[in-house]
């Protein structure tokens, strides 16, 4: 850092110019005109707040975004039952029997690079009752190794294992918002929890961080919270659903190490679709491609709020310069007093510069506060997550300092080339 110092003070010291004395003149010039000083840090503060709101929201953005993609698994790919009115799914059932176990092992067997292939069948519960209160849960039958692919974690317990998918077993796991709503806070392990006319035993319980999102790119996910997962087997067995309805509604294909998931993606939709018979009756989902669909988005975002942004501190630079001329004016007198006891150019031209950059800097720390503010107020009230960088704090300051640099240079330079002895006689 003195190696840094030292040079630009010698640079100042070679020139005569004494940059401490320039800014305590700035200072007491700004503390006269309070009012017009403020109105003219306006355009400032407004430019660098959207900077700082803009890059917060952004940064919010591709954090949620990443923490959604992560829970679908980026290197999966999602084969989801399409939803569809009851006249259009008779007339589908006719030439597709809807996602079934049949497509989880052809697309296993089929699709090069695919781990295994994990099931989700939907059950409409009427009742999610226990002795301790009711929950307004999803419950959902899924294979063992959910909670791998949905990178689920667990707070008590245990979760579904193969043994209970070969005997049917009639257990379940529980979220955390289904645990308060029918039990409170006791033990629950062990406890029996009943799903429309069916008993389960509770084996497991999510932890509350498992809660998310509903939505992302249009494309559904749950909150574990919410949710209770049985047995896949138990759920077809024991559980009625319609008999038009997909016998599955999800299947979360898992892929080896080093296989794309767009290639693989479009290999399991034409495998899928000889299966079906042609029957457009299900989606084929590549979260790698949600990812850069919202990334796209975010840029697109950013580009619009850092026009606004660049708008705002345009104005706020016109501002500066408007008022650095009109200060001009004011003090033509001063000027050529100054010049008259030996005042050089050089030194009017650093005067009014080093003030119209202590009003940009003033208007960009004040900015700061602004941003930073604004960033609070739509978390707070829009539920959408933000992070201040210090990237772009020190960002739009720089921008705010140099934004006000160019616009005292012209007042500055107007005010050096002023001739002394006709700024004397001016009234």
């Amino acid at each position: 850092m003195r190696r840094l110092i030292s040079p630009v003070t010698e640079w100042f010291a070679a020139r005569g110019l004494n940059p401490g004395e320039a800014l305590l003149r700035a200072v007491d010039n700004l503390r006269v005109h309070k009012l017009r000083s403020a109105l003219t840090m306006l355009g400032m503060i407004f430019g660098v707040g959207a900077v700082i709101a803009m890059l917060a929201i952004g940064a919010g953005a591709e954090r949620q975004a990443l923490e959604m993609i992560d829970r679908l698994g980026l290197s999966n790919v999602l084969i989801r039952a399409r939803e569809m009115r009851p006249d259009e799914l008779a007339e589908v059932r006719k030439k597709s029997p809807g996602l079934s176990p049949r497509d989880a092992i052809g697309i296993e067997q089929g699709v090069p690079g695919v781990d295994y292939a994990g099931a989700r069948v939907r059950i409409d519960p009427y009742q999610v009752w226990a002795p301790g209160g009711k929950s307004q849960a999803k419950v959902y039958g899924v294979s063992p190794r959910h909670a791998e692919l949905a990178r689920v974690t667990l707070a008590e317990g245990r979760f579904l294992s193969d043994a209970d998918e070969q005997v049917h077993a009639q257990v379940c796991v529980i979220g955390a918002a289904v645990r308060r709503e029918a039990f409170g806070w006791e033990t629950v392990l062990g406890r029996d929890l009943k799903v429309n006319d069916v008993w389960l035993k509770v084996v497991g319980v999510l932890d509350s961080g498992s809660e998310g999102g509903e939505t992302f790119q249009g494309v559904k996910i749950g909150s574990g919270s919410r949710e209770v997962y049985v047995p896949l087997s138990t759920s077809l067995r024991k559980f009625d659903r319609d008999p038009l309805e997909s016998p599955l509604q999800e299947l979360v294909v898992h892929l080896k190490p080093g296989t794309s998931p767009r290639v693989a993606g479009a290999l399991a939709g034409a495998l899928l679709e000889k299966l079906h018979g042609g029957a457009a009756d299900y989606d084929v989902v590549v979260p790698e491609l949600l990812l850069e669909q919202s990334r796209r988005t975010q840029r697109l975002f950013t580009v619009v709020m850092a026009c606004i942004a660049g708008i705002s501190l345009l104005v706020g630079g016109i501002g500066i310069m408007n008022i650095m001329l009109a200060s001009v004016l004011e003090r033509t007198r001063e000027i050529g007093l100054r010049r008259a006891v030996g005042a050089r150019q050089v030194d009017i031209r650093f005067q009014f510069v080093v003030e119209a950059f202590a009003i940009s800097l003033a208007g960009g720390i004040a900015g700061l506060f602004a941003g930073v503010l604004i960033a609070k107020l739509v978390a707070a009230s829009a539920g959408w997550p933000t992070v201040v960088t210090l990237f772009s704090l020190l960002l739009s300051t720089t921008v705010s300092a140099g934004v006000g640099l160019v616009s005292g240079i012209y007042p500055a330079v107007r005010a050096a080339t002023l001739d002394p002895i006709e700024a004397l006689r001016y009234e």
